[in-house]
């Protein structure tokens, strides 16, 4: 989650995350907008799952 999609990504890509650091570079796949930042955990929470992760293997074939 992130106000700023551009700057999260520079800082992912520059290694400023620690749990991200290992796995550069990143590169955007999905950009979705929610109303509310409830909304958008939710999301991210499902994309972190199990059937979340089946949909991202099948989004990038």
């Amino acid at each position: 989650m992130s106000q700023d999609l551009g700057k999260r990504i520079v800082k992912h890509n520059n290694g400023e995350n620690k749990s991200t650091k290992g796995f550069r570079p990143w590169n955007l796949v999905l950009q979705r907008s929610f109303e509310t930042r409830l909304e958008a955990r939710d999301y991210e929470r499902f994309l972190k799952s199990g059937v979340g992760r089946e949909f991202l293997k099948d989004l990038l074939k």
